[in-house]
């Protein structure tokens, strides 16, 4: 790296020890090494199972955001910054023209730009043609999987501008080239950056029931998304498919599919890890409140042995005050409107009307607060008053 003709040392530990390069997204292995994301996922999806620096066999392949030094990293390349080489408009038209006829050498450097500014970002966006361009893409037979990665993060990025999300689901979802098989491609076999630009995309474009039930019935989606969802440890990833599965499952069909396919086992394990963030509860509990209203998916949630506890467990964080009501909504759909005895039961082995009560006591809604009263009446009148039968063995005296 250079600055006014003299080098600028890079400190060794910013670097990835695979790439050599300065880390992105650097993230620790159980070894205690750290790498960037990128280059370790890689390394781990060729079939490794050893830690690159210390040829350590790995017990486990989990790998945890490396948050403290990614912050330094920042840090760093701010006070360290080179002034980026100035880009005319002219030039970053002729890259979206050399993409238009398939050379796609420019993707790369189109998504440099954009992610060096907001300006940046906001300009390409504003490029007429740009979005139809870029997205086409992804209906392309003969472009290989990098190619596709760069072209879903590119997207990714742009969608949060005025119109482009609209653009985007218009040219995925209803044009005569088949986009969706692009985007299932990288799902599978991307990387993990990749996956979750991918997830974020689906998540966006599912804005009305069609364009839902569209990308809900696309042959091998939701089966992707749910080995996702069972695979992946990181958090950023289990959130993007978590956000991109309660968009789009709307449908009976949907519901029942996924329920058959181990959903619910699947959010009784992401409920029952304690190191996910607040963020992943959340969406765990809405999802399941989501399949919890068809036949399947309450039956499901009442036999598995884990699910109603690790749902009871959770609303005892410092959970947001919807994510409560969505999670006071799942016990009071399976105890109290089914009334399912396992589901009971298994509420009041974990301690549930307590917490149901000390809920009450807090600055909930109306309707958060009738559901818990018909939860205690459940509770209080299978319990026969737990409070009736107590006996003190107080002695009482009485005064003069």
């Amino acid at each position: 790296m250079v600055r006014n003709d003299l080098f600028i040392n890079i400190p060794s530990f910013f670097k990835c020890p695979i790439s050599l390069d300065v880390m992105k997204s650097p993230v620790s292995l159980c070894t205690g090494v750290t790498y960037d994301r990128s280059s370790i996922q890689t390394w781990l999806d060729n079939g490794n199972n050893t830690c690159p620096a210390t040829m350590q066999i790995l017990p486990s392949k989990d790998f945890v955001p490396n948050h403290t030094l990614q912050r330094l990293i920042q840090v760093w390349a701010q006070s360290s910054a080179v002034p980026s080489p100035v880009v005319s408009s002219r030039q970053v038209g002729a890259w979206v023209a050399d993409i238009e006829n398939r050379r796609f050498g420019a993707l790369p450097k189109i998504l440099d730009y954009a992610s060096s500014s907001d300006e940046n970002r906001r300009f390409v966006a504003s490029l007429d043609g740009f979005v139809p361009v870029v997205a086409g893409v992804l209906g392309n037979a003969g472009a290989g999987i990098e190619i596709l990665e760069l072209v879903v993060r590119i997207l990714d990025l742009v969608m949060v501008e005025k119109g482009v999300k609209e653009q985007i689901q218009g040219l995925i979802l209803k044009s005569n080239r088949d986009h969706l098989s692009a985007i299932l491609l990288i799902l599978e076999k991307g990387s993990s950056d990749s996956k979750i630009a991918s997830a974020r995309i689906l998540e966006a474009i599912a804005i009305d029931p069609e364009s839902k039930r569209s990308i809900s019935e696309r042959e091998g989606l939701l089966s992707v998304l749910l080995q996702l969802l069972s695979s992946q440890t990181d958090s950023s990833s289990l959130d993007s498919v978590l956000s991109c599965l309660i968009a789009i499952t709307v449908t009976r069909q949907t519901k029942t599919q996924l329920v058959r396919s181990g959903l619910v086992q699947t959010l009784a394990k992401t409920l029952s890890t304690s190191n996910y963030p607040i963020s992943t509860t959340e969406k765990s509990i809405k999802l399941l409140l989501t399949i919890s209203n068809c036949r399947d998916g309450h039956q499901a949630i009442c036999e598995d042995p884990i699910c109603v506890a690790a749902v009871v467990q959770r609303m005892s964080m410092k959970l947001s005050s919807s994510a409560a009501e969505d999670a006071v909504t799942v016990l009071w759909s399976v105890c109290y409107l089914n009334r399912d005895s396992k589901a009971q039961e298994a509420v009041a082995k974990s301690t549930g009307l307590t917490k149901i009560l000390l809920l009450m006591q807090t600055n909930c809604s109306a309707n958060v607060r009738r559901m818990c009263c018909d939860l205690v009446k459940i509770f209080r009148v299978n319990s026969k008053s737990c409070l009736a039968s107590y006996d003190t063995k107080t002695t009482h005296i009485t005064p003069y």
